[in-house]
């Protein structure tokens, strides 16, 4: 063992060795230790006293240690689980620093630093062979020419997609490919993705994470990987057979992926970690430093301060707990190239004290850090804490998932009474939420569903959850999900019922794809995925959560590409600025109408029974100059929405607005728009059927 350095923390190879260096402000003194493989697979454990400590950072350096040599720490210091001390160098920990995890978690009660019988009580026995470990990891990988795309934030379409739910039955993927990194790379996915027309996908947790106790006992998975328990190291299950390296295969499919115009945006979760909470495994953090990595409680510092729901929270004001999270998003920008990240429960990592606050010291770092602050940054606003709902409140250069978005659209296509006014804020961008702090639309991600809750077919089809196949007596998961079965819970062979929920998925997408901000889809809702109710699907690994591609609506599909398509094509719907509602040319830049075609009056926004409303979006309003500085022009739109549960007469705005206008889509006839134009004049008089959607374009005939 050489001196070795203090940094960077981690196994660092050089071509000639490694350099070990792992934090603890509380160890007494740490072996580092070798072994020929993980689990059982290990016959031999080489320990070496790390003697060199530097600012609590203990160091050394091997020669001749090369990628591939597995490694982990044992911890020696005070056992004392009511201080918050949980020292055993029995058990065999890993660097949180690890570019590679390799072995499974097995459930082993030696996985815990105390004895099960009695809390208090140190448990002697070795955790070696039933704990992930890490491995030197090889950081050489040939980019060739690729880099961050940048795709500007207004032009963003993302996708939200699982690595294995989105390729586990593509059955152009090849069987031992399938749930892999490289699935997704597959030539027939990449097509689906760019015919589809969207710029970024977001994948749901890549970090390695550990399938929770008690899913494992009841023999299901947490298929979420909501469960992190590294953050600088691919998951190993979805690294394919054909690669000896997960992280390898993800920087394949990143390089595919941006070769196809597509960004990468990693959900990412660092408010807990897979320990758990004071009754949890001793696996990394606790055993080295449970004080500093972990929030805990100060009347009992053997338990945890939870905001997650998980059972722990790691500690925010800690500086090297900032510097672990920081380190961890540079080297997925710098080392894997993605481009951007969506925070789980985001208002946890802004508790410093106890309450949210947006002037955070993890947001005063990240912003004025050169690398992460020119990416893409995702709040999900809220965590289970008091006070943890904070949309709208997160600082400039963030993006936020809208939940209001979500709830008002929900309610209004479902015929709830008083949403118009806040249905017109949440079509243009959500400026009550945002605007205030020079925030721009962008701010604001749209979406209807995500994976946490119903599919959109499901959407449409249930009233109530059906989550029994849990085992947690459909306890689990929300019950106000702003839902509506149209008349029969689950599938139907009523022709007239499954007609309305084709319309109102059609409305849903139509209201979501053209919406000031950026919207996001949920994967397989282009295609008619249903969870059969289920809106909790965290646990279950199978065909209940996977793609069913041989099962696919294919007007839907259809639908989507045309809206993206058709939003691609027309910037007014996808605006870098503000609506002003000034006058422009003749004509405001956007103006509201009721269904006689007069001008919204202040007071028809404060009618609760009125279900149906039209937009007039000005293309004059949109100049973009071209390559040679000349500036064109948008079309102009006229958007009618009408949740009513009824036909209705629908006049056009007087000749001043437009003297014809075209049927560009109408949700009660899906077709329409793509093969013919349909022409309707100013001020005739037309019906609207119930519940539908048509985007009228200005024509100069």
């Amino acid at each position: 063992m050489w001196t070795g350095e203090p940094t960077p923390l981690g196994a660092s190879y050089d071509g000639s060795g490694t350099n070990f260096a792992v934090f603890s402000s509380s160890a007494e003194h740490v072996e580092l230790c070798l072994l020929d493989g993980p689990g059982e697979q290990a016959h031999e454990e080489h320990r070496i006293e790390l003697n060199e400590v530097d600012g609590h950072i203990w160091h050394g350096y091997l020669p001749d240690v090369i990628p591939g040599q597995h490694y982990g720490y044992r911890v020696h210091g005070e056992w004392n689980p009511a201080a918050g001390l949980w020292h055993n160098a029995n058990k065999l920990l890993l660097d949180p620093y690890a570019k590679r995890i390799d072995g499974p978690l097995n459930w082993n009660p030696a996985c815990f630093g105390y004895d099960l019988d009695d809390p208090d009580a140190l448990d002697p026995t070795n955790s070696a062979p039933y704990v992930p470990i890490g491995a030197v990891h090889d950081q050489s990988f040939d980019w060739a020419d690729d880099e961050l795309l940048r795709t500007p934030t207004h032009e963003s379409v993302i996708y939200e997609t699982h690595v294995r739910g989105l390729t586990m039955q593509h059955p152009a993927v090849a069987p031992q490919e399938r749930g892999t990194f490289a699935a997704i790379r597959n030539p027939a996915v990449l097509e689906h993705l760019v015919r589809l027309g969207v710029t970024a996908i977001e994948l749901m947790p890549i970090h390695q994470f550990v399938h929770d106790h008690h899913l494992v006992e009841q023999g299901r998975r947490n298929y979420w990987g909501y469960n992190t328990l590294g953050y600088f190291s691919a998951h190993n299950d979805y690294g394919s057979p054909a690669s000896a390296d997960p992280a390898t295969d993800f920087r394949e499919t990143v390089k595919a992926l941006h070769s196809f115009g597509i960004e990468v945006i990693l959900d990412v979760v660092y408010n807990h970690t897979a320990e758990g909470n004071h009754l949890g495994p001793s696996l990394s953090m606790r055993g080295i430093d449970n004080h500093a990595y972990y929030r805990l409680t100060d009347e009992n510092q053997r338990h945890y301060l939870d905001f997650t729901g998980c059972g722990n929270s790691l500690n925010m004001r800690h500086p090297h707990v900032l510097q672990l999270i920081m380190d961890s998003l540079r080297y997925w920008v710098l080392d894997m190239h993605v481009d951007g990240f969506r925070f789980d429960l985001a208002s946890a990592l802004a508790r410093e004290l106890f309450a949210v606050d947006r002037l955070s010291a993890f947001f005063d770092i990240i912003h004025q850090d050169p690398v992460l602050s020119q990416v893409k940054l995702i709040a999900e606003p809220w965590d289970v804490g008091e006070g943890g709902y904070q949309v709208g409140n997160f600082p400039p250069k963030w993006s936020e998932w809208n939940a209001d978005y979500r709830d008002t659209m929900r309610d209004f296509w479902r015929g709830e009474h008083a949403q118009l006014a806040t249905f017109a804020q949440r079509f243009t961008g959500s400026s009550d939420l945002y605007r205030s702090d020079t925030r721009r639309p962008t701010a604001s991600i749209n979406f209807i569903t995500c994976h946490d809750g119903f599919t959109l077919n499901d959407l449409v089809s249930y009233n109530e959850k059906h989550n029994e196949a849990n085992g947690e007596d459909s306890r689990d998961g929300e019950s106000h999900n702003r839902s509506w079965n149209h008349g029969v819970e689950g599938p139907t062979n009523d022709e007239a019922i499954n007609e309305l929920r084709d319309r109102q998925r059609r409305n849903l997408l139509a209201t979501l794809l053209l919406s000031q901000g950026v919207p996001m889809l949920l994967s397989g809702d282009e295609l008619g995925r249903t969870q059969r109710g289920n809106n909790n699907a965290y646990c279950h690994d199978s065909d209940l959560s996977w793609i069913d591609w041989e099962r696919v609506d294919h007007t839907t599909l259809d639908w989507v590409q045309r809206l993206l398509a058709f939003r691609s094509a027309h910037p007014i719907f996808r605006r870098r600025r503000w609506f002003q509602g000034r006058p422009l040319r003749d004509n405001d830049d956007m103006t509201w109408f009721r269904p006689d075609g007069a001008e919204m009056a202040p007071s028809d926004w404060e009618q609760g029974f009125a279900q149906a409303v039209g937009v007039f979006l000005n293309g004059e309003a949109i100049s973009i100059p071209d390559r040679y500085g000349n500036r064109i022009i948008d079309e102009s739109y006229l958007c009618v929405f009408s949740a009513s549960g009824i036909d209705l007469d629908w006049k056009m705005p007087p000749a001043q607005w437009g003297q014809s206008w075209i049927t560009r889509f109408d949700s009660s006839r899906p077709t329409i728009g793509a093969e013919n134009n349909e022409i309707t004049r100013a001020g005739e008089k037309f019906t609207i059927p119930s519940r539908t959607t048509i985007i009228f374009e200005r024509s100069a005939a």
